[in-house]
């Protein structure tokens, strides 16, 4: 079989795949949900309350007072003793509100609301500070608890206020709520960290075995302070044994045990990498290799708690194929040239997006290089996305900022002509309501290791895997932010990742039918390569994702997550 073949995912006949036994993994991206979107909120205690005396006060406190010769409702009047105190000391003297707010999702706020109240009746207006208000109504000291789902990632102000219109008084109190999850904002492809030239680093020096390498974000290259998150285009080159490089947030926190990309020894490795920014506005990538290597990162995006792009996902698509004319002109990319072709407003991605998730693969090329995706009005980037060796077929990750007309460009940094092949698997837009949350990565399958719910044996050739990830307390999930690795390899192959139509058996049932096979790919491998991807996948209707080894010998699979798109 030809690499292209396997690039393209065509030409292949189709077997009949036999799902593994479903991992269960939803239990971990539950508490991982929910600890990532658990904020600090706001709490402004009752001291804070701002207290108005409305116009009428005095007739409103004669009014109390006439009222306790009258028999009244024990459920909609206060008592006589009640009404003669807050005439005598002014109206509902004791009222006031306590206003605590926080999230469990990536858009959501919790609302805690504690009155404290003469037993009057209260009219409650909650003003969520994005142009909604909820209107409730209380009795006297009570305890209120409300939720809201913002649109956008951004900070608000909420207030609580309360009414005694017996007594003509109001009280009003409440915070700045920052939403956990945050939006995407592209930017154009530039290279921060080169470690063989000393760009971003202190001097010109080679990463040591098991050492790292400190990368500025905020602030530097117009990404601004404040960004929670980056993507990065990661790239390890001049490698003299094999090792894995894994970016994380750095100075106080923990470096975690998963990687983001794999290389043996006289490889270079490029793979997109979503990670948290430190406090400090730096990042770490870690060389856990045991021999020094130079390390490239190319900013191709941010996320910050400011209202831009949401992200929305796609079943993966294919856009571009050079070999057979589909998107761009037929015939090999030519050397130091580039072609256009559109996104949006073509194959169900709508005109006026920001960026574009791609999954870009070179195939056939007849020299050493390089490819750059960039916006299709921008001059090329001295970045690049992915790095190829003759005749190699590889793939990686992109996220590409669009240009108004909807299109982008890719640029063959070969001196030497190249296939390429573009597939789509989301975009972002003001639009798009999916915001980021970050996770600390955590691994949930590893074909090698009887764990992680896995029952044991390879990753069968023409077979998939299916794993259940959104459990049915998380809502609003767009799509997952997953590291795909295949290992172990035993010939020419590459990897699906696509949702499924169908959902997990329960326990007893038969089994799911056989998923349609994939006609994209997300990596693509050679006998006895380790190859990494980045991949923002989608679980589909119903929280399932399927992961297809799409070639003819087994292999090993590993998955780590590092995140979720969440619209609630």
């Amino acid at each position: 079989m030809t690499a292209a073949l396997v690039a393209a995912g065509l030409g292949i006949i189709p077997g009949t795949a036999q799902a593994a036994d479903p991992v269960p993994v939803a239990a971990g991206v539950a508490e991982a949900i929910a600890k990532a979107a658990t904020s600090e909120g706001f709490h402004s205690p009752a001291d804070r309350t701002i207290r108005t005396t409305l116009p009428g006060a005095a007739a409103a406190n004669g009014k109390a007072n006439a009222k306790t010769a009258a028999p009244q409702s024990a459920q909609s009047a206060p008592s006589a003793q009640a009404a003669v105190a807050a005439a005598d000391a002014g109206a509902n003297p004791a009222l006031a509100v306590d206003v605590s707010g926080t999230s469990y999702t990536a858009h959501g706020i919790e609302l805690t609301t504690l009155i404290t109240s003469a037993d009057f009746a209260l009219g409650v207006v909650i003003d969520w500070g994005d142009g909604k208000t909820d209107t409730v109504t209380a009795q006297g000291t009570t305890e209120l608890h409300h939720s809201h789902t913002y649109d956008k990632s951004g900070e608000y102000q909420v207030k609580v206020t309360v009414t005694d219109t017996a007594n003509a008084v109001q009280a009003t109190n409440g915070g700045a709520f920052l939403t956990p999850g945050s939006d995407f904002t592209p930017h154009t492809p530039t290279r921060l960290l080169d470690t063989r030239d000393g760009t971003g680093a202190p001097a010109a020096a080679k990463v040591p075995g098991q050492g790292s390498a400190r990368v500025k974000i905020a602030g530097n290259a117009a990404v601004p302070a404040g960004v929670t998150a980056v993507a990065l285009n990661v790239t390890v080159t001049e490698t003299v044994d094999s090792g894995y490089v894994t970016a994380w947030p750095g100075a106080g926190y923990d470096r975690p045990g998963t990687s983001n990309l794999n290389y043996t020894a006289g490889r270079s490795v490029p793979n997109l990498v979503i990670v948290p920014v430190g406090e400090d506005g730096y990042v770490e990538l870690y060389n856990g290799g045991p021999q020094p290597v130079d390390l490239i990162a190319d900013v191709t995006g941010y996320f910050t708690r400011a209202s831009a792009g949401g992200y929305t996902s796609m079943t993966p698509a294919r856009f571009v194929d050079t070999r057979e004319g589909l998107g761009a002109p037929g015939g090999k990319l030519a050397a130091r040239s580039a072609f256009t072709t559109r996104i949006g407003g073509l194959q169900g991605v709508p005109q006026g997006i920001t960026a574009v998730a791609l999954n870009v693969t070179v195939t056939e090329p007849q020299g050493p290089g390089h490819l750059t995706a960039f916006s299709g009005n921008g001059p090329v980037p001295t970045a690049s996305n992915l790095n190829f060796v003759p005749g190699q077929t590889v793939a990686n990750a992109v996220i590409v900022p669009v240009a108004a007309d909807g299109t982008i460009k890719v640029f063959n940094g070969s001196w030497m002509p190249s296939h390429v092949v573009v597939d789509v698997v989301g975009y972002y837009s003001k639009d798009s309501k999916a915001a980021f949350l970050p996770f600390t990565p955590f691994r949930t399958l590893d074909t090698r290791e009887e764990a992680y719910g896995w029952p044991g044996g390879r990753f069968r050739a023409r077979e998939y895997i299916t794993q259940g990830f959104t459990p049915e307390a998380a809502t609003g999930v767009e799509a997952y932010v997953l590291n795909t690795t295949v290992t172990e390899t035993g010939g020419t192959g590459y990897l699906s990742v696509a949702p499924s139509p169908n959902p997990l058996p329960a326990e007893g049932a038969p089994a799911a039918p056989t998923a349609p096979r994939p006609g994209s790919s997300t990596l693509n491998w050679t006998a006895g390569e380790t190859v990494p991807n980045l991949v923002q996948a989608s679980d589909g209707d119903h929280g399932v994702i399927t992961f297809w080894n799409q070639g003819y010998q087994d292999a090993d699979l590993v998955l780590d997550v590092f995140g979720v798109y969440q619209s609630k």
